[in-house]
């Protein structure tokens, strides 16, 4: 199963990190108030990037670091989507990781 980590930027400029086995769903479902709590008072949101991995505790562990990334961290990431392999690779996450 694929799964995707994504960043999302808010109505209020805020960035916000997620992961969901079905990213237009996701969006659509941030969109219309569905989504986290989070996004529910920020929206509209707008998908600004997002990486494919291949399972779901992949997933997982991508977000709960990326959560805990600065926002001009993720706002480079957002830039060059690539430097996620280099960043991975060094908090020991061993796992093939693909840019959308």
């Amino acid at each position: 199963m694929n799964c995707w980590v994504y960043i999302l930027k808010c109505a209020d400029q805020t960035l916000y990190s997620g992961s969901t086995t079905d990213l237009k769903r996701r969006l659509l479902e941030h969109n219309e108030g569905k989504g986290a709590k989070y996004t529910r008072s920020r929206k509209p949101v707008e998908l600004m990037q997002a990486w494919k991995v291949a399972s779901w505790s992949q997933a997982l562990r991508l977000e709960s670091g990326l959560k805990k990334c600065p926002r001009l961290f993720k706002e480079e990431l957002i830039k060059d989507p690539e430097a996620i392999q280099v960043w991975a690779k060094r908090k020991g996450y061993d796992f093939p990781i693909e840019v959308n």
